[in-house]
């Protein structure tokens, strides 16, 4: 990372050197001046957001796209193949926001994952798989059985009533 020198006013002549300045010299009409006036006005590098945006999306971006593509559409919601591109993606943006003295995470790199959440992760579930109905022969067996389970046990209740009447 570059490290970004402010310029500081000079000291008063008589400073010898020693770091322990007494307070009223440190308060002195000169120095508040500079403490008001001069902090607005230092320029201090800055993140080059369309810099960083047009690099994020150049190398990382293309990167991700060309990993992804490799993989196929079909294991895309598979994390278990998906984490590794996708933790290099993410410190790919880290490594960047570095280089180029911006914070990271800002509302670029917010944008960034919002954009490739929706075209890679817009169709997975939050498991990794998708809910999918069971192969027919279950399902009609889940149906089926407790229907006629309630058609036997009406059955059963109704012919039991009907002998019980009898016997009296």
């Amino acid at each position: 990372m570059k490290s970004v020198l402010l310029w500081t006013p000079p000291c008063d002549s008589r400073h010898t050197g020693n770091t322990d300045m007494p307070l009223a010299f440190l308060l002195s009409s000169r120095h508040l001046l500079w403490i008001l006036l001069a902090s607005p006005l230092m320029a201090v590098e800055g993140c080059n957001e369309a810099l960083y945006s047009h690099v994020m999306n150049e190398f990382c971006l293309q990167h991700f796209e060309i990993e992804m593509e490799e993989l196929g559409k079909k294991l895309w919601c598979d994390w278990g193949e998906t984490a590794g591109m996708y933790a290099d993606l993410t410190n790919c943006t880290v490594i960047l926001a570095a280089n180029l003295d911006c914070f990271w995470p800002n509302h670029m790199v917010d944008h960034f994952f919002i954009v490739i959440h929706k075209k890679y992760f817009s169709t997975c579930s939050l498991t990794g798989r998708l809910p999918a109905d069971p192969p027919f022969p279950i399902l009609c067996s889940f149906i089926f059985v407790p229907v006629l389970i309630t058609m036997l046990m009406t059955a059963l209740v109704v012919w039991r009533s009907k002998r019980s009447e009898g016997i009296v």
